[in-house]
């Protein structure tokens, strides 16, 4: 297997994240997301603007790749007001940087394909 496919089948898109924003012990919502791409990246950066912040661009992510269990967008892009204004910035905080921070610990499912010789 070259480079590349390895590179793809254990890091690609078609990894699967999950966070759960919960309540207590209740789960209020599910939110599944897919590896940024560089690609996605740029797009993202670009829809902040010249004069876009950190919270701009972790918005947008959130906003961008937030799905639902069907692979559905959670949010749209007219919902961005109404999350700046009207939701607790520590909870959407939370949401992006567990999409920053995409890691083992948000793993859905693994990877599937090793390097074979």
């Amino acid at each position: 297997m070259e480079a590349i496919e390895l590179l793809k089948n254990k890091f690609g898109v078609q990894q699967k994240y999950l966070y759960e924003l919960k309540e207590g012990d209740a789960t209020i919502l599910k939110i599944y997301w897919n590896p940024l791409t560089i690609a996605e990246r740029e797009a993202i950066v670009a829809k902040s603007g010249d004069s876009g912040t950190n919270d701009d661009f972790a918005l947008n992510l959130m906003i961008t790749k937030a799905l639902d269990k069907d692979g559905k967008r959670l949010f749209q892009d007219g919902h961005k007001a109404a999350l700046r204004r009207e939701v607790n910035a520590g909870i959407l905080q939370d949401i992006q940087l567990a999409m920053i921070n995409s890691g083992s610990e948000y793993k859905l499912e693994e990877a599937k394909a090793d390097l074979k010789s």
